[in-house]
């Protein structure tokens, strides 16, 4: 592999820069075969990196197609023309200056803490895998690990080249570490992906195509144990078998206190309501954010020794949901007792059978105990999958590479709108357009890494400011594209027409996906087989309108 090097680093108090992989500091070699590079870093002595990257050169065509993965569930992903620009959603202050969003929280789902969008035309960064794509054909650059830290895969069609880089901040090295293992693979789209995934080991989902409800999208934190028992018994009587019925954000007393249930709102307790989801056939699931506590929490109140804090010792906002809230330290043994102890009690004392874990990206927002916030996350997801067990877990709002194989389900763009087009604040934003796009372009994690979680599709009337028409597509695309299948409608409410679209998307069978792109800058075109037959769903996605 031809590259050079750009490393930024600290030795000894000093902060020094080279492109040479063997100075007086460390060294770096990498080890090559026809589709793995690894690259090993012997330090001489202890040192930090506030860079590390490696940059080689590459040709792009100007018919092909770039696809770079956002840094979590939420975060835009899509294919990028050579020519095109990638901060069309850049973030938007609002009239705040940019020295005070990290103190708001404001943005901090995404990574814009620690790394600056591109300012032109034809740079395209991303993380843990990226592909270029003409016609069928991928070649793509993965990383086999993230437990050392994230990586960062930019393409550059200005200057022809492909950097990788790790985020490696606040990490002292002082023994040898292989701290980056890359796949280079090319071939057909799946192909491709099935021995991506083969290489990293990672085990086929042992759950099943689902079709559901959660309560979120039309009572959001107003739900009620009398809402829940009226929506489930109208669930149990539409005319096709339901998998999962799911109580959503609201019956806690704040977040961060899971165990203290609103006694107003849910006077017979959570164990009633599994009770009653049980006696319907369907399996019960249990939304919660397991490391964020409110300052309103009592957690937060008697346990401020729990928290994540940054390297000036200082605990921000993990984001302004719920009017600003914090990270909670997953090291921290006490914080850590207290997180399985939640689950103990919601997975077997209340007995649901799974749980919707959000929020996720929180506990990774600042390196810290000498762990890199890809080895944080990783750390978090093993801690997940050992409180949970055999347990059902949709995990949503987390990076993903860190997540692979160990969720069943997991949210692979944004929250849904309740209309079809709005201006989002940044790349996380809840947006309808950004979950279809999502939706379509991670369509090769489903099957791979988990089921894919497009997010509900709305069909009922009320409160809702899409047409029809418009909830129809977002109900083929969740339908062809993913394997969880939710609404959160009142559905002894829908039309003789409503109900025929439900059952239609919820038994259809999954497509296989032939091609999807973007056939201009706003129609998506995505030619698929469902049962031996072939398709094809042409949209706009800026009109909302199928072509």
């Amino acid at each position: 592999m031809k590259c050079c090097f750009d490393f930024v680093y600290k030795v000894n108090g000093t902060r020094k820069r080279t492109d040479n992989p063997v100075n007086d500091d460390f060294s770096v070699s990498i080890s090559e075969s026809e589709k793995l590079v690894k690259v090993t870093l012997k330090p001489r002595a202890a040192v930090e990196f506030e860079k590390f990257a490696i940059v080689m050169p590459y040709e792009f065509g100007k018919d092909e197609r770039i696809f770079t993965n956002g840094y979590q569930s939420w975060t835009v992903t899509k294919e990028y023309a050579p020519d095109g620009k990638m901060d069309e959603f850049r973030p938007r202050f609002l009239g705040f200056p940019k020295s005070k969003y990290k103190f708001l929280g404001l943005y901090a789902a995404g990574d814009l803490y620690w790394h600056d969008y591109p300012e032109q035309n034809g740079v395209f960064y991303g993380y843990s895998y990226g592909y270029v794509r003409k016609d069928r054909t991928i070649r793509l650059i993965g990383s086999l690990s993230e437990k050392s830290g994230y990586t960062l895969i930019t393409y550059n069609t200005n200057n022809c080249t492909v950097t990788m880089e790790k985020d490696l901040e606040g990490v002292l090295f002082d023994s040898e570490k292989v701290v980056l293992e890359i796949a280079t693979l090319n071939g057909d789209y799946d192909a491709v992906f099935d021995e991506y995934f083969a290489m990293m080991n990672i085990a086929k989902p042992r759950v099943k195509r689902s079709c559901g409800y959660t309560t979120w999208y039309n009572y959001y934190e107003a739900v009620t144990e009398e809402i829940v028992v009226r929506d489930l018994e109208a669930m149990s009587k539409i005319d096709t078998k339901i998998d999962i019925f799911q109580i959503d954000d609201g019956y806690q007393r704040t977040v961060g206190d899971w165990l203290e249930i609103k006694e107003d709102k849910f006077p017979r307790g959570m164990k009633y309501l599994v009770d009653k989801i049980h006696s319907t056939g369907m399996l019960a699931g249990l939304w919660l954010a397991p490391f964020g506590v409110t300052p309103k929490s009592h957690i937060y109140k008697q346990h401020k020794d729990w928290l994540a804090r940054d390297k000036k010792g200082k605990c921000r906002y993990a984001g302004a949901n719920w009017g600003g809230f914090y990270p909670l330290d997953i090291y921290n043994a006490e914080a850590r007792a207290y997180i399985k102890k939640v689950f103990d009690v919601v997975l077997n004392e209340w007995g649901f059978d799974m749980v919707k874990l959000d929020f996720l990206y929180a506990c990774c927002m600042y390196p810290m105990h000498n762990k890199s916030r890809g080895e944080i996350m990783c750390d978090a997801m093993d801690l997940i999958r050992e409180c949970c067990g055999d347990k059902i877990v949709l995990g949503c709002g987390a990076p993903l590479a860190p997540s692979f194989g160990k969720v069943d389900f997991m949210r692979i763009g944004a929250d849904i709108g309740l209309k079809w087009s709005n201006k989002p604040m940044h790349r996380e934003d809840v947006s309808t357009q950004h979950a279809l796009q999502n939706t379509i372009f991670r369509r090769h994690l489903d099957g791979r890494a988990w089921l894919n979680d497009p997010d509900v599709f709305i069909l009922r009337d009320n409160n809702v400011k899409m047409t029809l028409k418009e909830r129809e597509i977002v109900a083929d695309i969740n339908s062809l594209c993913g394997n969880l299948l939710f609404v959160s409608d009142f559905v002894a409410d829908y039309t003789e027409e409503q109900k025929k679209i439900f059952v239609e998307t919820v038994t259809r069978s999954k497509a296989e996906i032939v091609m999807a792109r973007f056939v201009t800058d706003s129609v998506i075109s995505i030619d698929y087989t469902v049962d031996g037959k072939n398709g094809n769903l042409t949209f706009d996605l800026k009109r909302g309108i199928r072509l």
